[in-house]
């Protein structure tokens, strides 16, 4: 049975220093159209796997349609789980720091005195375990969840712990809004925030009868919010690099809403032994060559570097579901498969990095992908 002192919301917590801007829930209790995601990776080299895991609440008053919130999770070799969270009142998150989970079921012990305790709300790892037979909840330093799969009845279930390395921006400076400080305003659609650009995991991971168990695997999260998801969007990720343990890219773009016109922007981010790189519209000309999928290149300049990244992937992907003005729906298609190489120059031309991997994380999403995507 849990007590209170069992269910502990703050025994779990980021490191301050590490803290990015938007890492807390953004919902303010309006019944107007809202979503906000959430994703987490580990990439565990030894077996060449990535997991990735995806959490979204829509129109939390649920007084607006398509109301409700969804994990999907993508598993070895692209694989895909999803399940569906009806129940918004199941949703919990913290609005000053990274902390949110959901229960698809009512807690495992079925006695009035526990149920109240067990209201939505972060608890201890061995208390979640013994009541939550389906959910997750995750925050800076931790990540928990258990599914069973409607289909074939395998469980699906985690637990680790998270240890940060870089948030976003250089380690001995203040963390950075990663669409830049007009982000706080919510004039963009959707907000973006990288959480955690890279970091160590140490635990396991079940995925159907089969446990994989890690440490210091590289991990990554990141979040969105808002009204709407961009029309079109590209995403690079990975920080599994054969060369240096510290590397550690984040690239992305998309056509999004601002007030009341849209836009095409893109991003390069590199965090590489303790400093940032940053290319952004704001200090940079970046250009980008998208093809509908199988291939991503991009190029930045800035006043002191450029940059160059080309990613490859031959395999078709992964359909997933992102949150739409239709509820969550197949919009976008993922690989955590993908062949990546970077250079890194100052103007000089002096080279500062130069990796490459094959555990890229790389995406496409939205609509017009009927061409490649040149900007």
């Amino acid at each position: 049975m849990s007590t209170p002192e069992s269910i502990c919301p703050l025994s779990v917590t980021p490191l301050d220093s590490l803290q990015t801007p938007h890492s807390g829930y953004h919902w303010t209790g309006s019944g107007d159209r809202f979503f906000e995601g959430w994703y987490f990776r580990v990439t565990i080299p030894e077996v060449r796997q990535s997991f990735a895991f995806m959490y979204s609440i829509e129109n939390p008053s649920g007084t607006v349609p398509y109301s409700g919130g969804g994990a999907q999770i993508l598993g070895p070799d692209d694989s895909y789980f999803c399940r569906p969270f009806s129940d918004v009142n199941q949703f919990w998150a913290w609005t000053d720091r990274l902390g949110l989970g959901h229960w698809r079921s009512t807690p495992k012990s079925q006695s009035m005195t526990d149920s109240k305790q067990l209201s939505p709300q972060f608890l201890r790892p061995k208390v979640f375990a013994q009541h939550i037979s389906e959910g997750y909840q995750a925050t800076a330093t931790w990540h928990q969840g258990s599914f069973i799969s409607p289909i074939d009845g395998c469980s699906i279930s985690w637990q680790y712990t998270i240890q940060p390395r870089y948030g976003w921006g250089s380690s001995d400076k203040p963390q950075q809004s990663t669409a830049g400080w007009l982000s706080q305003f919510q004039i963009f659609e959707p907000g973006w925030q990288i959480l955690m650009a890279h970091g160590f995991a140490s635990g396991w991971i079940e995925w159907k009868n089969c446990r994989y168990t890690f440490q210091k695997a590289p991990a990554y999260a990141e979040k969105n919010w808002g009204r709407s998801f961009p029309q079109k969007w590209f995403w690079v990720n990975c920080n599994a690099f054969e060369e240096d343990a510290d590397l550690a890219i984040t690239a992305g773009g998309g056509r999004r809403r601002v007030l009341w016109w849209m836009e095409e922007v893109a991003m390069i981010g590199i965090h590489y032994r303790g400093r940032f790189y940053e290319f952004v519209p704001w200090n940079s000309h970046v250009h980008w060559n998208i093809s509908p999928w199988g291939r991503w290149q991009m190029s930045a300049t800035s006043q002191d570097y450029e940059v160059e990244l080309s990613a490859t992937c031959d395999r078709p992907g992964t359909p997933l579901r992102a949150p739409t003005r239709d509820g969550l729906v197949f919009c976008c298609r993922d690989t955590m498969h993908g062949r990546l190489t970077i250079t890194l120059r100052d103007r000089r031309g002096h080279v500062l990095i130069k990796a490459s991997s094959t555990l890229c994380g790389l995406e496409v999403g939205g609509n017009y992908w009927d061409s490649p995507w040149v900007g």
